[in-house]
């Protein structure tokens, strides 16, 4: 896994999202940020971010456990294209433990005070090409 101190933001942001800590993890996001909640769906800003991170809580059943395995940083200026593989670990239907494996894309940007916050936040990576 790449060193990048991106790892250890992405990691907090994942550690807020499976306690559904989810107005901490608004501090993750910058204010004109998008999120890709499912092919064709995209919340943009931290109000409709907000109530999607809700609304993906309740489809897992509030049994939702986000981490990353393998991450790429690629940084260019004040600007971060990260790829990572993310698993979403939660209980199916009949409580049996599921996991999901995606190759995920966020870009993260800069702020003058050296802060790195997501600017899109795209779990299906490249898997949203050919829908």
């Amino acid at each position: 896994m790449s060193s990048h101190p991106l790892c250890d933001v992405i990691a907090a942001a994942d550690r807020a999202i499976s306690a559904e800590d989810f107005d901490g993890l608004m501090d993750f996001y910058a204010d004109d940020a998008a999120l890709v909640v499912a092919p064709s769906l995209v919340a943009t800003g931290k109000a409709q971010i907000l109530k999607a991170f809700i609304g993906i809580s309740q489809h897992f059943g509030h049994c939702l456990t986000v981490s990353q395995r393998q991450m790429e940083v690629v940084e260019g200026g004040d600007t971060a294209l990260v790829l990572a593989e993310t698993v979403l670990d939660t209980e199916g239907a009949e409580g049996q433990a599921v996991s999901i494996l995606r190759r995920a894309t966020y870009v993260f940007r800069k702020t003058p005070e050296g802060d790195w916050l997501c600017a899109i936040d795209n779990s299906y990576g490249t898997g949203l090409l050919g829908r």
